[in-house]
């Protein structure tokens, strides 16, 4: 038996009213777009009535006769005037149309997710924040989040980038160890990949947690706006120091907050201990101080890794020597030994005579030892004196001969380096990704904020002396003899290289003539009696006059060293 086919109205029904739905709100929408500004006013007429209902119900009874009587007067004085009518009516239309405006919504708390998250992290401080004879604890199992944080902040990600926390007073924040939990357990619940900056207030017992932006990368070498005696190690965070220099980034120019470090006879941490992870950007910041030196002072490179990242300095004016070799690296450090020496016994004896220091004695001297654990494994092999033994005398006096030393070493070797080295270079910088064991045993402080898994090259912690630890960027000096640097980068360091010597062939250096010196270094005076009293006098001293105090020995590679002098 044939099927009848279905009535037409039954077949296309249901489309006819989808099409007949779809006609409608687009009306509607249509409707809405038309009428809006009338929609507008009326909603701001609605308010309007509204607020003048509420102030009229607010005045009290015995004020409401002149208060009408008041508005009577003024709604005569408009109809009498001219176009008073048409003017009051525009007035009420625009009054209404900003009235009945659409605002948009002000989020006046965290949603349900941030609720969540700032619930997770109150019952995970608990344990920490908790004692069983507290009375009446700020922090208990299923407790009131809303009185223990007092200020937050989400990211679009749901993740906090601003906590400030009330801690009650028997924690012991005063403890390193205790704090450390704290920031760690923050760490790893408020989201991993970040930069945290951990404030605490002991005296009001509050502990404040922010993130912090990612130090800028795009700051390549350049010349940076100093005075002799000053280099720029790299920079910073805005509000962790004071000063700042102009830039060209790759954004254009900016004023960024750099860390400065000073030098000279009145430097409190006249040397530098740059340590860090293979890759980290060790030798790049020596690179960046070589070239800052270059222009007001003479430079001694000594290379352990023999991997030729300094050929770019060899024979430059202002290079005495680049050296890779044991032979040449000991008779080069030798030869800074003797100069040292000459410088001090030459300021003496001009002081002594009341005359002026000699200008070859004020030209500064920087002493740049990259890798000297390879060096030391050599010379050991070969029955030969270490190489950091030779710079005890520029460490110790360096500071009255205008002698910088500067020394990087890796992590893996820290252990080798001479107690001469740990103790005089109290300008420490770690880079590269470490733990805060290893931050805190070179810079002798923990850093205020926790250190990233994954950093760029050139990223890590700086401090000068006892002063705080600052986060560090270094500003990009790569290899230009490199294949892989970019053509931006090497033509920056190229033209921050001074122009090469006469002479491009270095003579070689021997123990004889331990280096080839851009200037005629003079020859060192011979060491007399009265001059070997009058070298150990002035060797403590950095400026003339002051008293002489003892040297305060060997201190610890984790702790800060005092001052000389």
């Amino acid at each position: 038996m044939a099927r009848r086919p279905l009535p037409r109205i039954l077949s296309s029904g249901s489309a006819q009213i989808a099409r007949s739905r779809e006609i409608a709100r687009t009306a509607a929408d249509s409707a809405t777009d038309v009428l809006h500004p009338l929609i507008t006013v009326s909603r701001g007429l609605r308010k309007l009535a509204a607020t003048a209902r509420a102030k009229w119900a607010a005045t009290p009874k015995e004020r409401r006769g002149p208060t009408l009587f008041l508005v009577a007067a003024c709604v005569l004085v408009v109809a009498l005037a001219p176009y008073g009518p048409l003017f009051a009516l525009v007035a009420l239309m625009g009054a209404a149309a900003w009235k009945g405006r659409e605002r948009p919504v002000v989020k006046t708390g965290p949603d349900d997710a941030e609720i969540a998250r700032l619930k997770g992290l109150y019952e995970a401080l608990v344990p920490y924040f908790s004692v069983p004879d507290d009375p009446s604890p700020l922090f208990a199992h299923g407790g009131d989040w809303s009185g223990a944080f007092g200020e937050y902040a989400f990211d679009e990600d749901g993740r906090p980038t601003r906590l400030r926390i009330a801690y009650p007073p028997y924690f012991t924040d005063g403890e390193p160890a205790s704090r450390a939990r704290i920031e760690q357990l923050l760490h790893a619940k408020s989201g991993r990949g970040r930069e945290y900056r951990f404030d605490w207030d002991e005296e009001g017992n509050v502990l404040v947690m922010s993130v912090l932006p990612a130090l800028p990368t795009t700051i390549a070498a350049q010349r940076f706006v100093t005075v002799p005696g000053e280099t720029v190690l790299g920079f910073t965070d805005a509000e962790a120091v004071q000063r700042t220099v102009p830039v060209v980034a790759a954004d254009g120019t900016e004023d960024a907050p750099a860390v400065v470090w000073r030098t000279g006879p009145r430097s409190t941490e006249p040397h530098l201990l740059v340590v860090g992870q293979p890759g980290s950007g060790t030798t790049s910041l020596l690179r960046s101080i070589a070239l800052q030196a270059l222009p007001h002072g003479d430079v001694l490179v000594v290379e352990g890794g023999g991997t030729g990242e300094y050929a770019c300095l060899a024979g430059r004016a202002g290079v005495l020597a680049v050296e890779c070799g044991l032979s040449g690296a000991l008779a080069t450090l030798e030869w800074a030994a003797h100069e040292t020496e000459r410088r001090l016994i030459a300021a003496n004896r001009a002081r002594q005579a009341g005359l002026p220091a000699p200008e070859d004695t004020r030209r500064p001297l920087w002493i740049l030892l990259d890798r000297p654990s390879a060096l030391g494994h050599l010379a050991a092999a070969d029955g030969r004196p270490d190489p950091q033994e030779l710079l005890q005398v520029p460490l110790r006096h360096g500071r009255a001969a205008q002698v910088t030393v500067v020394v990087a070493e890796q992590f893996d070797s820290t252990d080798t380096l001479s107690e001469a080295v740990r103790t005089h270079t109290r300008a420490r910088i770690v880079l590269g990704p470490a733990a805060p064991e290893q931050i805190t045993a070179v810079l002798g402080a923990q850093p205020h904020t926790t250190p990233a898994a994954e950093v760029p090259a050139g990223r890590g912690y700086a401090r000068l002396g006892t002063g705080p630890v600052l986060r560090l960027q270094v500003p990009a000096t790569p290899d230009p003899y490199d294949d892989a640097t970019s053509e931006a980068h090497r033509k920056a360091v190229l033209d921050l290289l001074p122009e090469r010597r006469a002479s491009t062939e270095a003579a070689p250096v021997t123990a004889a003539a331990p280096v080839t010196a851009a200037t005629p270094v003079p020859p060192a005076a011979p060491v007399t009696g009265s001059d070997t009293v009058s070298l150990s006098a002035v060797a403590v001293e950095t400026v003339p006059g002051s008293a002489p105090e003892p040297d305060p020995g060997p201190a610890p590679f984790h702790t800060p060293v005092p001052a000389e002098g």
